[in-house]
């Protein structure tokens, strides 16, 4: 039933990235699905994991990850109130650092690359990808 949802939604997004593509001149669009649609995109690694405020951007960048890999990527980090950098989008809820178990981390930036609306990718040496919302850059950490 959760594979069968995970396609369904798939479709969907794809049906409304075509048509934002057709219609958008060098703006992003948001892409608007149903909260409880997106949210089975992506699952958390523990409960204390804050994901709830995330975007519908964000959770659509989670999806499109989801849909072009056919595997729910893990939250291991979302939301931090404190976040130690300052600047973090993770501070504003506006950033997910992400596993996608059985893939490698080639895999899941390609498929983050190809996200509408993504911003900042980046890879760390425990193998979890940043992605967010914010500016456009890439780095690796390690």
């Amino acid at each position: 039933m959760q594979n069968a949802s995970l396609l369904v939604m798939a479709g969907l997004f794809a049906l409304q990235s075509a048509t934002n593509v057709l219609g958008q001149d060098a703006k992003r669009h948001a892409v608007h699905l149903p909260r409880h649609e997106a949210r089975l995109a992506y699952a958390v690694q523990t409960v204390s994991v804050r994901a709830g405020c995330f975007p519908t951007r964000l959770r659509a960048i989670l999806s499109h990850i989801a849909a072009k890999t056919g595997r729910r990527p893990i939250v291991t980090s979302g939301h931090r109130p404190h976040p130690r950098r300052h600047g973090s989008l993770h501070g504003k809820c506006l950033a997910a650092d992400i596993r996608v178990p059985g893939l490698s981390e080639r895999t899941i930036i390609a498929a983050a690359r190809s996200a509408p609306g993504i911003g900042g990718i980046g890879s760390y040496c425990n193998g979890i990808i940043h992605v967010d919302v914010g500016p456009q850059r890439r780095w690796v950490h390690c």
